[in-house]
C-alpha cells in the first residue's frame, strides 16, 4: 500500500487551520498543524474538531495538532503561515523585523526535522519571507516557493466571472510580479474558454477587475477587520496538491529567478511548473513594453524588501 503524503502547516491561526480544512477535504494526505506551546491545546482542539468531520465528509487521513517540531518529520510539504499581521501604525520595516525572526526560527526547525520537504511560504511581506526561509534553511531553490500569485489570480478570475456572469471555471488568467499593488496584470493572457477577454469586456472593465484584485486583501480587511484566510489557504492547497500528486501544474508562484525575466537572484511572482520536486521549471513568457516596465518595477520592490532583511539581519545576506 503506498504511503500517504504528509503535509505540515506551521501556524494554527485562520490561514493555517483553513489549509488543514482544504487539504483534508481533498484527501491529500496526513496533516500536522503546529503552533507555539501557548496555543498547543487550541490547535489540538481545532484539529480534533476537523478529524471528527471525516466520517461525514468521507476523508481518511490522520490530523494532528502539536507544538513539537519532531511531529513534522518526513513531511513532503511544509506550509509556513507563521508571523504577525501588520498592525495600525506599524511600518513595513517593523513588520519585516518581527516576521523575519519568526520565519527564521521556523525555517531552522524545518531544516532540522523535515530537510526533504518542499516549503511553501505564506507569511508576509511575502517576497522577504520567502528569501528568509531560503537563507535560513539553506535548501535548494526548487524546494522553496511562496504563495501569492495563486490567490491573486483567483481573485482576478472571480471578478471577471462576476462581471461577465459566467462560470469561474471558464476563466483563464495570469498575473506576474509581487503580491497586491506590485502585481503585473496581463489581460493579453486572459481568456474565457479560449476567447480573449478583450472581445467580451471593455478595457475599462478589465482594468477595474485588475485593480480590485490588487486591493483584494485590503477590501476584506476593511469588511471584517482581519486578513483573508479561506482564499489564501485555497491558493496554498492548490500548490500542495500539484506537488504531492506530481501534477506538473503551472501556477503563478513566488519562485527563484536568476536569468529568467532578468531578475538576478530573487524570488518573484512568475508562472512556475510545480511537481514532486517543487519548482521544476520557470515559464518565461513574452512581455510587451508596458508589461516589462511594470514587471521591472515589481522586481525592484522585491529587491528593496530583501535589502531591508539583509541590512537588519546581516547573517541572512
Amino acid at each position: 500500500m503506498p504511503r500517504r503524503a504528509k503535509i505540515s502547516v506551521i501556524g494554527g491561526g485562520n490561514v493555517g487551520a483553513s489549509c488543514a480544512l482544504w487539504a483534508a477535504s481533498k484527501e491529500l494526505g496526513d496533516i500536522v498543524v503546529l503552533d507555539i506551546p501557548q496555543q498547543e491545546d487550541v490547535v489540538k482542539g481545532k484539529m480534533l474538531d476537523l478529524l471528527e468531520c471525516s466520517p461525514i465528509e468521507r476523508f481518511d487521513c490522520n490530523i494532528t495538532g502539536t507544538s513539537d517540531y519532531a511531529d513534522i518529520a518526513d513531511s513532503d510539504v511544509v506550509v509556513v503561515t507563521a508571523g504577525i499581521p501588520r498592525k495600525p501604525g506599524m511600518s513595513r520595516d517593523d513588520l519585516i523585523a518581527t516576521n523575519v525572526k519568526i520565519v527564521n526560527s521556523v525555517s531552522e526547525n524545518i531544516k532540522q526535522h523535515a530537510p526533504k520537504a518542499i516549503v511553501i511560504v505564506v507569511s508576509n511581506p511575502l517576497d522577504a519571507m520567502v528569501y528568509t526561509a531560503w537563507k535560513s534553511t539553506g535548501f535548494p531553490t526548487n524546494q522553496i516557493v511562496g504563495q501569492a500569485g495563486a490567490l491573486d489570480v483567483a481573485r482576478y478570475r472571480t471578478f471577471i466571472a462576476m462581471e461577465l456572469g459566467v462560470s469561474v471555471e471558464d476563466i483563464q488568467a495570469l498575473l506576474l510580479g509581487g503580491h497586491g499593488d506590485d502585481m503585473v496584470p496581463l489581460p493579453r493572457y486572459t481568456s474565457v474558454h479560449g476567447i480573449p477577454v478583450q472581445q467580451l469586456m471593455s478595457d475599462e472593465k478589465i482594468n477595474a477587475c485588475v485593480e480590485r484584485a490588487k486591493v483584494g486583501g485590503g477590501e476584506i480587511v476593511k469588511l471584517m477587520g482581519t486578513s483573508a484566510y479561506y482564499a489564501p489557504a485555497s491558493g496554498v492547497i492548490q500548490m500542495v496538491e500539484a506537488i504531492v500528486k506530481d501534477k506538473k501544474r503551472i501556477i503563478p508562484s513566488a519562485a527563484y529567478c536568476d536569468k529568467e525575466y532578468g531578475v538576478g537572484g530573487y524570488f518573484v511572482g512568475v508562472p512556475a511548473l510545480l511537481g514532486k520536486d517543487g519548482v521544476e521549471k520557470i515559464i518565461e513568457i513574452d512581455l510587451d513594453g508596458d508589461e516589462k516596465k511594470l514587471m521591472d518595477e515589481s522586481i525592484s520592490h522585491v529587491k528593496e524588501l530583501v535589502k531591508v532583511v539583509r541590512d537588519t539581519f546581516p547573517e541572512l545576506a
